[in-house]
């Protein structure tokens, strides 16, 4: 990792688009004190050195029609590669799993799942479990999103 070859104008630039990768070109070139092509330049380079994966709509859970955020949590049946590797494709495979995490501690997996309803959940949820040997399920119903942000902190670099 190049955490070093990042200067304040790089940490300007990534700030500036993680706040909205549409911005264009000149007016970010303007913001960080540069011209549009040292400025286009830059940001390919932080495209070539991995630091921007990629650019994306975000788009709104609530307007569609997502209103339930489950937080899933998994013990594994087995920690074996075959059954671990298995659990992690069978998981993954989901639509409604929106992210998916190994974790250490008591149980093995985290899983965020984003569903309408309860019975929308329950038919998900049928769906992990049938097929593959798993010690526990315990799931956690988000009442209230207090903050919610795809920006990565940069004040660190």
């Amino acid at each position: 990792m190049k955490l070093h070859n990042l200067d304040k104008t790089d940490k300007a630039i990534l700030s500036l688009l993680q706040s909205n990768c549409e911005t264009p070109v000149n007016d970010i070139a303007e913001a960080v004190g540069l011209t549009s092509t040292p400025c286009w330049r830059r940001i390919q380079r932080l495209q070539r050195d991995g630091y921007i994966t990629r650019r994306v709509a975000l788009l709104s859970a609530k307007q569609l029609g997502l209103a339930m955020t489950v937080f899933v949590q998994v013990k594994a049946a087995r920690h074996d590669d075959k059954w671990l590797d298995k659990f992690a494709q069978h998981a993954a495979g989901f639509e409604e799993v929106v992210e998916f995490y190994r974790m250490s501690g008591e149980y093995d997996y985290l899983l965020k799942v984003l569903v309408t309803d309860m019975a929308s959940f329950d038919h998900f949820y049928k769906r992990l479990v049938a097929g593959i040997d798993l010690s526990d399920v315990t799931s956690s119903f988000a009442m209230e999103q207090i903050k919610y942000s795809t920006e990565m902190p940069l004040a660190h670099l």
